[in-house]
């Protein structure tokens, strides 16, 4: 048996990614594991968004490197290849940096790998492909296999981002906007509920700004393709993730409003609660934008509850800055686990050569605030719902404990209930369960 390895960091999409790579290595004879013991091809999946993750990758590689020198010893070879948008930012500079590494390729250029992989088998060294192609990826990446059925699958219907905030390193990692064809996206959903999938999650770095083209030649908007998966049978839950505020149409708010298998959930990023900040960050829209647009979506759908994405500690944040986003927070509310970070700087991005640089000591402070209040808010929604009894999509995951299975909410909480009997009755199924206890990461439940 031929072994492979795939190790994945970062975002729903890179998930997706190596999704895609690991049918692409088995297609070729390999079986994919976790780990890289003995294994003849190990693929890092990478995440460029913060420092600390790009350090990370580096010395994972440097543990990898003895595995490689170990098998070399043995007569044996390993191909190491840095994928993702961490090999897309550093390019070559890769090879500089960790010699041992054999192949490098862009998260939009991934599609020849196996290309790759066997100029690298043939003797071949420092390969690199870190063209933007997403066009090409999609038309000759092969069919997704469909071997194991999941509760909920991620299908990517968009790429890149065209808005150039000053922090991020999206438009040069993932390129400029692309969205996949309509009909590729609703094959790839068709497929997955056939195989017993309950609820798909649409990916994009910007998934509300889809433009796809249909068979006619028609640009269909997001709400144009939530409206024709939302009549696959079988389907029974729908989300999009990560969007950004400017492009939250009024037809995709509307329809928040009345498409039932749409989540009463939406991540809807907003990094900053001051207008300063917001204009430094390059966001293209104001505090009160933000909080007239949130208003508006809960007035169309109340039961919605929302999660965002901050940074504390953005160069020139100020204390009233910071105060700004804590009041901003309190205004709205953000019930749903939210994603909060100190500003990290990303070489090639405006804000990174900015002299303003906030001190790391302040950074960790406002994020342990930001952070406190934010879970408070969490809490605080969890506990209205002890003693309520919710729909919850049973998943094929491990738990701690014997003779319980775990679940997500429509909310994405995890619930935790115990059963009598074989898991297969649950997992993949939806199940209504009285919420009995509020823990401190999750809900406990009883199956009704």
């Amino acid at each position: 048996m031929k072994k492979a390895c795939i190790k994945t960091y970062g975002c729903q999409m890179n998930v997706y990614d190596s999704e895609r790579m690991h049918d692409m290595i088995k297609a070729m004879g390999y079986e994919v594991f976790d780990d890289y013991k003995d294994a003849e091809i190990v693929i890092l999946n990478t995440c460029h968004i913060r420092e600390k993750a790009a350090e990370k990758i580096y010395s994972e590689l440097g543990r990898i490197k003895f595995e490689k020198n170990r098998l070399q010893k043995e007569g044996r070879d390993m191909i190491i290849v840095m994928a993702g948008c961490v090999a897309q930012a550093e390019g070559e500079s890769v090879f500089m940096r960790a010699k041992y590494v054999d192949i490098v390729v862009g998260p939009e250029s991934y599609q020849s790998l196996p290309e790759l992989i066997k100029k690298a088998q043939n003797g071949e060294k420092k390969l690199i492909n870190i063209d933007f192609s997403p066009d090409d990826k999609f038309d000759k990446l092969p069919e997704e296999s469909l071997t194991k059925t999941k509760s909920s699958a991620f299908v990517t219907i968009q790429e890149g981002c065209d808005k150039f905030c000053a922090f991020c390193v999206v438009p040069y990692t993932r390129g400029a906007e692309f969205s996949r064809k309509v009909d590729d996206v609703i094959k790839d959903v068709a497929r997955n509920v056939e195989n017993g999938t309950k609820e798909i999650v649409l990916l994009g770095q910007n998934v509300n700004s889809y433009h796809g083209i249909c068979e006619k030649g028609k640009t269909w908007r997001l709400s144009d393709l939530i409206a024709k998966i939302a009549e696959i049978k079988g389907l029974e839950r729908i989300r999009y993730t990560t969007s950004h505020p400017c492009d939250m149409t009024d037809d995709l708010i509307a329809m928040h409003g009345y498409e039932k298998k749409l989540m009463p959930l939406l991540n809807l990023p907003v990094q900053s609660g001051s207008d300063k900040i917001l204009k430094a960050m390059n966001r293209k829209h104001s505090r009160q934008f933000y909080i007239d647009l949130m208003k508006n979506i809960k007035k169309t759908r109340p039961d919605i509850i929302f999660s965002s994405d901050f940074i504390v500690g953005f160069p020139g944040e100020t204390d009233e800055d910071f105060n700004d986003t804590l009041d901003m927070v309190r205004e709205i509310g953000f019930c749903a686990q939210s994603f909060s970070f100190k500003y990290s700087k990303r070489p090639g991005t405006p804000a990174a050569d900015w002299e303003n640089q906030v001190d790391e000591e302040v950074k960790s402070e406002r994020l342990k605030i930001l952070q406190d209040l934010l879970e408070n808010q969490q809490h605080t929604f969890n506990n209205t719902m002890l003693g309520m009894t919710i729909p919850v999509l049973f998943e094929d995951k491990p738990t701690r404990y014997e003779g319980q299975i775990a679940g997500r909410s429509e909310y994405l909480q995890i619930v935790l209930c115990d059963i009598n009997g074989d898991k297969t009755d649950y997992i993949h199924k939806i199940h209504n369960v009285k919420i009995t206890a509020v823990n401190k990461n999750s809900l406990s439940g009883v199956i009704i």
